[in-house]
């Protein structure tokens, strides 16, 4: 199968299913045949018609090449190419952006999600849930990240408000409305149960199985660890506060500025009362932070001119319709 045009794109859509497996996908050839094979016994023996979109994020090994022959072998999949390694947070965009079927599942290509815990996913969905995230209760992967997976789940639970066991766990369902309101860029992907939850979707988890790794190599590394908590700042400033910045940085500059007020004029009544001025640290402090409290209060009015020149319905979203 070739790469998928916006024609292609278009065709497909048109072409109703029950299920779409979206499948972000990165030097795992060996892994993809025996997960589509299971991917097709957990759907058709729920008795649903499915797709299954394959994103190939510029692998350097034959991955492309077997999705050919996958597509070639079964109508259901389809296959996408970048052109480069864009990330997992775009191929997972440009899955997103292709399926056609409601209920839309993703997991990684490379086994260590089972494709039989699809049922269970789809059960929640039926009873009312926008989002499943699984949770990976025992999990097969090194001591630093399993570690650090644990803290990085503790921060983001109490920034956004959603608490949640395991954020970034690749097996997940969604309804197609939640698919086609979150954007995904950067390192994003990790973050779209609280980017469901932060834009008034119903989100809960579902304890899932995990195996070790059975063809080629993690891609995790520290780079993604930083990078995930710099994410996470941008998901809590553009969403969580995105309605009214300056209430934020302007509470920031307040404060800095009565601190920085406070110094100063204890000064200024020193020198008022004929004591004399001399060139402290604390009255350099004092001055320092009434500038901090100004350039907070501008960046506020800055972000709230940005704000007020979106579109109105860029500031709400439609649950229901009658």
């Amino acid at each position: 199968m070739s790469n998928a045009g916006n024609s292609d794109l278009t065709t497909k859509k048109n072409t109703r299913c029950d299920i779409a497996v979206v499948v972000p996908a990165f030097n795992e050839a060996e892994s993809l045949p025996e997960l589509i094979d299971r991917i097709d016994a957990a759907i058709t023996g729920m008795g649903k018609t499915w797709e299954a979109w394959i994103i190939d994020d510029g692998s350097t090994d034959n991955t492309f090449a077997v999705v050919e022959e996958l597509a070639t072998a079964r109508p259901q999949v389809h296959g996408l190419s970048f052109g480069r390694n864009f990330g997992k947070a775009a191929a997972l965009a440009a899955g997103f952006e292709a399926v056609s079927a409601d209920l839309v599942i993703t997991m990684d290509a490379d086994l260590q999600d089972d494709p039989a815990e699809i049922p269970a996913f789809a059960k929640l969905i039926d009873e009312g849930y926008d989002l499943v995230s699984g949770w990976k209760q025992d999990r097969k992967d090194s001591f630093i990240k399993n570690k650090t997976s644990k803290v990085f789940n503790w921060f983001t639970s109490r920034m956004c408000g959603l608490y949640l066991h395991d954020f970034n766990c690749g097996l997940k369902a969604y309804r197609r409305v939640v698919t086609q309101n979150v954007q995904l860029y950067g390192d994003m992907h990790r973050y779209v149960p609280a980017l469901a939850h932060l834009d008034g979707f119903k989100v809960t988890e579902m304890p899932v199985k995990h195996f070790a790794r059975k063809y080629g190599q993690t891609k995790y590394g520290m780079a993604r660890f930083i990078n995930g908590f710099l994410d996470l700042l941008t998901v809590y400033f553009l969403h969580a506060r995105h309605t009214s910045p300056l209430h934020f940085f302007g509470r920031i500059g307040l404060v800095s500025f009565t601190a920085g007020g406070g110094i100063s004029g204890w000064f200024l009544l020193r020198w008022a009362l004929g004591y004399g001025m001399h060139v402290r640290p604390i009255l350099v402090l004092g001055l320092i932070l009434i500038v901090v409290a100004l350039q907070f209060i501008s960046l506020g009015l800055i972000a709230e001119l940005i704000v007020a020149g979106r579109r109105p319905e860029e500031s709400y979203r439609i649950a229901r319709r009658v």
